[in-house]
């Protein structure tokens, strides 16, 4: 039994010009050397579809920095023949999966299995929901500057991890206070020194906590875009105003039919809204202006965005059991300020540090 595929076919450009997969071939350059810290003396596995022009284009980007790796084509390969290669696969050796939905082996993402068993991953998914004009744009949130993302990222997680309050401005006269210490931050930068696991999801760039004292947050907040029930972004006409009091949303301003159903359908679950994560999104590739359909990977987007719903596994809380927390909604704020105490960290679209 071999294990590699035929090459793929001269038409592998798909629908996107030649400059946009070297454009992908240089930035994911930069994430193996860089981020990854992907070397020759270990191996490397590509795992992909080819059910979209975006999942061929990075594939294509992907051989060309790693001409030496194995590629596999998910859909032609059983799970008995994915799990004999990565059984021959040794710890710290790279995989890479470039999917147009999302791969699953047996009842679990292959992420999580390929963790376990100390390897390097690199994860795309659900590229099928990117027009090609998004698709573009996700190449372009591929970019990795490490100064800027270690720098800014660790200089937010500094200032949060000390913060005694935070407030988010969010325009005509809306503000949201974190009259709370913070949780202390995680970081998603590409640098994964001393953490357990190395790589992830793909595109990068956040800084994530949220109150410790969930109640303690109060206020108003205008989004202008949230996650809808196909996990994709739903922009209003305009924004939305949600009331928070105790950390729960009490009432919204402007609201939709489409949102209208998110909070319906939280509150059949769990009883009530709460409002949980503050992410700080730090990849300047998209904006209020420049955004993608897929609300996974619209989550990096500079600027703020919070959760709704009890669900949040990073951090747990006393008033809420696991077992119960079913939904985490993505909503991303109008963001005209963000202070840390009284210190503000951004304004006019970009991160002060």
């Amino acid at each position: 039994m071999t294990m590699h595929l035929p090459d793929l076919p001269a038409d592998i450009h798909g629908s996107l010009p030649e400059q946009a997969i070297a454009t992908a071939t240089r930035h994911i350059a930069d994430i193996l050397a860089l981020a990854i810290e992907h070397g020759p003396s270990h191996k490397a596995l590509i795992v992909a579809d080819t059910g979209c022009g975006l999942t061929l284009a990075l594939s294509a980007a992907y051989r060309r920095c790693l001409p030496d790796a194995q590629y596999v084509d998910f859909d032609q390969v059983s799970p008995d023949e994915i799990h004999a290669i990565f059984d021959v696969m040794a710890a710290s050796d790279l995989v890479v999966l470039v999917q147009t939905t999302s791969f699953r082996l047996d009842a679990y993402r292959v992420r999580v299995e390929l963790f376990k068993r100390g390897l390097k991953v690199i994860e795309h998914l659900h590229l099928s929901r990117l027009t090609q004009t998004e698709a573009l744009i996700y190449i372009d949130s591929l970019a990795y500057d490490p100064a800027y993302y270690r720098g800014v990222g660790r200089a937010l997680k500094h200032k949060i991890d000390r913060a005694q309050s935070a407030v988010v401005e969010s325009g005509e006269g809306a503000r949201l206070v974190f009259a709370s210490p913070l949780e202390s931050a995680k970081l998603n930068i590409g640098d994964y020194t001393g953490m357990t696991n190395v790589g992830g999801q793909f595109p990068i760039g956040e800084v994530f906590t949220e109150a410790q004292d969930l109640e303690a947050v109060s206020g108003r907040v205008r989004i202008f875009v949230f996650g809808d029930t196909s996990f994709l972004v739903n922009q209003p006409a305009r924004p939305i105003t949600l009331i928070v009091e105790k950390g729960r949303v009490s009432g919204v301003v402007d609201s939709t039919p489409e949102f209208d159903q998110v909070l319906t359908n939280i509150r059949a679950v769990e009883g009530e809204v709460w409002l949980r994560e503050l992410g700080f999104g730090l990849n300047r590739a998209f904006s209020a202006q420049r955004t993608v359909c897929d609300i996974g990977t619209y989550e990096r987007m500079c600027g703020i965005h919070l959760s709704l719903g009890a669900k949040h596994g990073v951090y747990t809380k006393p008033q809420l059991k696991r077992k119960d927390c079913r939904f985490h909604v993505d909503v991303f704020a109008v963001t005209e300020a963000v202070l840390l105490d009284d210190e503000v960290v951004y304004r006019d679209g970009a991160w002060i540090t």
